[in-house]
């Protein structure tokens, strides 16, 4: 009998480790690392279905842009699109091939490049916020700023331009996820997040320029799929409080109303632990049994309760 249905946001330690410089063999290494863990669910029996980040992989493609004027640049919602095809393929060439070393049933394995709506009256679309990019020197950021963008100097390393990161609303593709996961399929989807669009009156599509956050693009994606756990695995063992200072401490459990009382305290950074608590409350509070914060390298033992953060319920 199947177990549970867990989707797993994977962090960017799952395809790029800090200091590399992000080469095809490099990201493919991690991935095979990655897939491993995610392999070793599958014998338990559970169903997954898996998310990731794609923030450097962008900031590549933006570069990769901008490097030429031989062929015209690409906006950012197709960039996104360029990475989750990239990243979806890493992992599901490496999922299929680990199915293959083990002896297990080659169940289908599929990746889909997914859109996330987002509302064109989002408050963020008036305070860009999240840096995409390259860094430049002053004199082309104002050059840019000129012409409408928004750019930021950011901590002495030069400026990069910042776009909206609005909150996610609707997984466009999540019926086809949905069947997919149905069937026992490995679905790979909502890469960074999902591609950012807005719907227009008439009910189409439009792209825009904007990043959502992954792990809140994530528990929407769990939520609209009535999974029974959300986990993100990412380079931390568990959450923390006092995170830094000699009174840390981690915690293996907590409720929703200790969560959030937690985040009015300020234990949780909007750059780092903030952004994951924040999606976690947000699924149990929308009837998911429990959600985990925790490493990868230590995926099963986390669903187990032996290792990361489980929140859960009141």
């Amino acid at each position: 009998m199947a177990k549970e249905l867990v989707v797993i946001a994977l962090g960017g330690n799952a395809i790029l480790q800090p200091g590399q410089r992000g080469t095809a063999e490099e990201q493919l290494e991690n991935v095979r690392t990655t897939c491993r863990q995610i392999v070793t669910l599958l014998e338990e029996g559970y169903r997954v279905v898996l998310t990731h980040g794609n923030g450097p992989q962008v900031g590549n493609i933006i570069i990769q842009n901008q490097a030429t004027d031989a062929v015209p640049a690409m906006p950012m919602d197709i960039c996104g699109a360029e990475s989750q095809g990239m990243i979806g393929y890493m992992m599901q060439h490496s999922l299929r091939n680990e199915l293959v070393r083990r002896g297990m049933e080659l169940r289908p394995v599929a990746s889909i490049v997914t859109q996330t709506v987002v509302s064109a009256d989002d408050p963020a679309f008036l305070r860009p916020t999240k840096p995409v990019g390259p860094f430049y020197d002053e004199a082309y950021a104002r050059k840019r700023m000129a012409e409408g963008e928004t750019w930021v100097e950011d901590a002495g390393r030069g400026w990069r331009k910042v776009v909206p990161s609005p909150d996610p609303k609707e997984i466009v593709e999540l019926e086809a996820i949905r069947r997919l996961a149905r069937d026992h399929a490995i679905v790979v989807c909502t890469g960074g997040g999902g591609i950012p669009v807005v719907r227009e009156p008439d009910g189409t599509l439009r792209g825009v320029e904007a990043v959502i956050d992954k792990d809140l693009g994530g528990q929407r994606l769990a939520t609209g799929l009535g999974a029974d756990v959300f986990m993100i695995l990412t380079d931390v063992p568990a959450v923390a409080v006092d995170y830094g200072r000699p009174t840390q401490r981690f915690l293996s459990r907590m409720t929703v109303s200790e969560a959030r009382a937690l985040q009015k305290e300020g234990h949780f950074k909007p750059g780092s632990m903030g952004p994951k608590v924040e999606a976690c409350c947000r699924f149990v509070e929308a009837g998911g049994k429990r959600a985990i914060i925790g490493s990868l390298v230590q995926a099963l033992d986390a669903l187990a309760g032996r290792a990361g953060t489980w929140i859960v319920p009141c």
